[in-house]
This record gives structure tokens, C-alpha cells and sequence, in this order.
């Protein structure tokens, strides 16, 4: 282990150890993501001089930054200080939002959907239930219409709970645990109805060095979870893609050493077991994958690397036929930490994201390779779940605010009468 790496190591425990255990959800990421800016800046300013002892007194500031949000929000609780500004439905053709970026595992939707290249009318978004818990995991749709929502979210400590959403009543409820803590993983349906869960990361800390090859299988008829076949290569902040026979592609994310990568895997469900296959245009990390009505797979967006204030507005298509990337139209907004979610009509819906974070959204469609803007969100917001419903409306939930804390709000997207 050398120097910077013992540096990480000890600054992070000391930060978790001196944390108060009500603090923000996300805190430590945060610190970490200016640390890191922190130091890219010092390096061009100040040529020779250690960026570490920048990054300390990047550290302190950020500590006096966070009690001082931690104190507004322990007075809101006590009824003391002003009470947040109300929320106000954005338009259904959003100016343009600023740079930006769960990512969350696209679900895939049960109904097949047709061509369409209209954009999306009347569209619309309205509050749900709260989660028991705030967690920023991948949201699965299972068989009987419930939707598990499992790890990340929690202080400064990834979290191996699950809970389950009811859409007739718009309630949670918990579910059994994951067999160990993870935040940056993904999670989809077999054909079998058992939940896939991949890869992430077992701790807050820089980078991917983290990084998990472990994987296990939830089983909605007894809420337990079992252990699967490992991944080839370590990742956290992937994505994972239901293909129609079957298998499960998973793209890109961070390996064991922080690095984005452009690899992608096939896991198949009939033995447990991982294979390599095409690798991607871009290395990303932070983007989404999202299954097209060809059978062809959508990845939009991310980091090039994961300390790149740049973020991606490129996209690229994976063929399963043939194992092989093709780019297709960019978005109108770079993004990463965003959501998408197949829709009816075979569109894409893809919003919110980093660098803001965003309230915008925008919708890709496959027939001409390109976006149009659509309604934003209640509620701007970074890394949450989005879950196409049977209705054909979209459940989003979770993820992250304005501030540095998780979210337990939720609301659902009404395509609109096109759908």
C-alpha cells in the first residue's frame, strides 16, 4: 500500500469515526468527490505543492460546511428555522439544465412495446408513499407487481436491507437482508422471478477499490437471498440488462483500482456462471443500460473516469447477435448518476443526474436515434430507482437531493395519452 493509499485509508476512518451517526446520508461521498476536485485544482495552481495538504484543508471546511446543514436540519425536525421552499412542477418542455449525470439498472417492462416518434403529451408527475427506510438501491419489478428496492442509502455506511413497494396502495414494507452491505450495485428479474444482485462496493471509500465480484439471488416467495456465481472482473457502478434469452449483461463501472471500465460480461442464470464479452466505445461509469424492442441494449451517459467533472452525453448500442458497440445520438444534457426506463411506446425516458442535481428529463427514440425534452421531475434528483409500472407510468424513488442527504420521496411519471 503506498503513501496516498494509507492517506485515504486513515482519512476515511477518521471521518466515519467522527461522524455523528444522524448525519446526512452521502456525507462521505461528497467529501470525498471535493477532495478529489480539491486536489485536481491544486495540482494546476500550485505545481509542486502536496495536493494531500490541500485536501486536508479541504476537509475541514467541508466539516464546518456539514454542521452547519446538519444543524439546519436538526432545527427544521424541532420546528426551528425557516421550512424548505415548496415544490413546484416543472414545465413539459424544461429549459435546458446545466452539465450533469444509479444510476440506476433499467427494469424491463412485461409489455411489448411499439415503435413510436412522438414525443410524450400531457406528461406529468405526482408524490407516492415513502420508503421505511432511505435507500438509493436499483428497483426491480417482480411478477406480482411489487417493487424491491435493496442496499445503498444509509449515513456513511453502505446498508444490505431491501424493502418492498406496493403500487395499489402506494406503501413499504422491509424484506429479508442481503447476505452482505453494497451500494453501486445493480439488480434484475430472471425469468425464473428471482432477483439477480451484483457486484458494488462494501464500504464508502475512493474510488473503486471496494469493488465486488460477488453476486446472490433473491427469491421473492420466501424474501431470502442466496449466493450465485462471482462476476470476472470486480465493479461497482455498472449497470445490468435483462437480454430476451435470458442472460444478463453487465456493462462497464468502476474495478477494484477506481478505474472506469469498458469491459461488459454475460451471467447466465442456467449455470451461475460469468462470460466476457464485447467491450464498449467509452469506458463509463455512473451511466444506464436500457433494453430496446429490437433486443438491443441502450447505454446513455456516465463519467469517463470516476473523477471527471465532464460528464458523458454520448450514447452506444450493444447488438447481442453479435457482441459488438455502435454510437448512436447524444443527449441534450450530459449526465451521470441519472435514471432511464423503457416505456410503452418504446421510447426511452431518461432524467435527473449530477450536476445539480437535475430535475430535467428527456426522451430517446430508437426509430430515429434521437432525444426530445419532456416534463422534469417533482424533485430534482440524483442516482434513484426508476421502474416502469403496468400501467405504463414510471415509479421513481429515493436517490439524492439539493443537499448532501439520501431521499426517501417518490413520484410517478405519466407518459402521456401517445402511451
Amino acid at each position: 500500500m503506498n503513501t496516498e493509499d494509507r492517506f485515504d485509508d486513515l482519512l476515511t476512518e477518521r471521518l466515519r469515526a467522527d461522524a455523528p451517526r444522524e448525519a446526512p446520508n452521502g456525507l462521505l461521498d461528497v467529501t470525498m468527490r471535493r477532495i478529489a476536485d480539491t486536489q485536481q485544482r491544486s495540482a494546476r495552481r500550485f505545481g509542486g505543492l502536496p495536493s494531500r495538504l490541500l485536501a486536508v484543508a479541504a476537509v475541514l471546511v467541508l466539516a464546518v460546511l456539514a454542521g452547519t446543514q446538519l444543524a439546519g436540519l436538526i432545527g427544521r425536525q424541532a420546528g426551528i428555522g425557516p421550512s424548505p421552499s415548496p415544490l413546484v412542477v416543472a414545465s413539459e418542455s424544461p429549459e435546458p439544465s446545466p452539465t450533469v449525470a444509479p444510476s440506476a439498472s433499467a427494469t424491463r417492462s412485461s409489455a411489448t412495446p411499439s415503435a413510436s416518434s412522438s414525443p410524450a403529451t400531457a406528461a406529468a408527475w405526482r408524490a407516492t408513499g415513502s420508503m421505511v427506510t432511505a435507500l438509493s438501491g436499483p428497483a426491480t419489478v417482480l411478477p406480482d407487481g411489487k417493487v424491491l428496492v435493496s442496499g445503498s442509502g444509509g449515513a456513511l455506511d453502505p446498508l444490505s436491507s431491501a424493502e418492498l413497494y406496493e403500487p395499489t396502495t402506494g406503501s413499504w414494507s422491509a424484506t429479508g437482508n442481503m447476505n452482505g452491505v453494497r451500494t453501486g450495485h445493480t439488480a434484475t428479474l430472471l425469468p425464473d422471478g428471482k432477483v439477480l444482485v451484483a457486484g458494488g462496493a462494501d464500504r464508502v471509500g475512493f474510488g473503486g477499490r471496494n469493488a465486488l465480484t460477488t453476486a446472490e439471488l433473491y427469491d421473492p416467495a420466501s424474501g431470502a437471498w442466496t449466493a450465485t456465481g462471482n462476476l470476472n472482473e470486480a465493479r461497482s457502478y455498472h449497470t445490468a440488462t435483462l437480454l430476451p434469452d435470458g442472460r444478463v449483461l453487465v456493462v462497464g463501472g468502476l474495478n477494484s483500482g477506481g478505474i472506469s471500465l469498458p469491459s461488459a460480461e454475460l451471467y447466465d442464470p442456467s449455470n451461475g456462471t460469468w462470460t466476457a464479452t464485447g467491450r464498449l466505445i467509452d469506458a463509463r461509469v455512473n451511466h444506464t443500460a436500457t433494453l430496446l424492442a429490437d433486443g438491443k441494449v441502450l447505454v446513455v451517459g456516465g463519467n469517463p473516469t470516476p473523477e471527471s467533472p465532464a460528464f458523458l452525453a454520448s450514447a452506444e448500442l450493444y447488438d447481442p447477435a453479435s457482441g459488438s458497440w455502435t454510437a448512436t445520438g447524444g443527449m441534450i444534457e450530459a449526465r451521470q448518476g441519472h435514471f432511464a426506463a423503457l416505456l410503452r411506446d418504446g421510447t426511452v425516458l431518461v432524467a435527473g443526474g449530477s450536476g445539480g442535481p437535475l430535475a430535467s428529463a428527456e426522451r430517446y427514440d430508437p426509430g430515429s436515434g434521437s432525444w426530445t425534452a419532456t416534463a422534469g421531475m417533482i424533485e430534482a434528483r440524483t442516482a434513484a430507482t426508476a421502474t416502469l409500472l403496468p400501467d405504463g407510468s414510471v415509479l421513481v424513488a429515493g436517490g439524492f437531493g439539493g443537499g448532501i442527504g439520501a431521499l426517501a420521496s417518490a413520484e410517478l411519471y405519466d407518459p402521456g395519452s401517445r402511451n
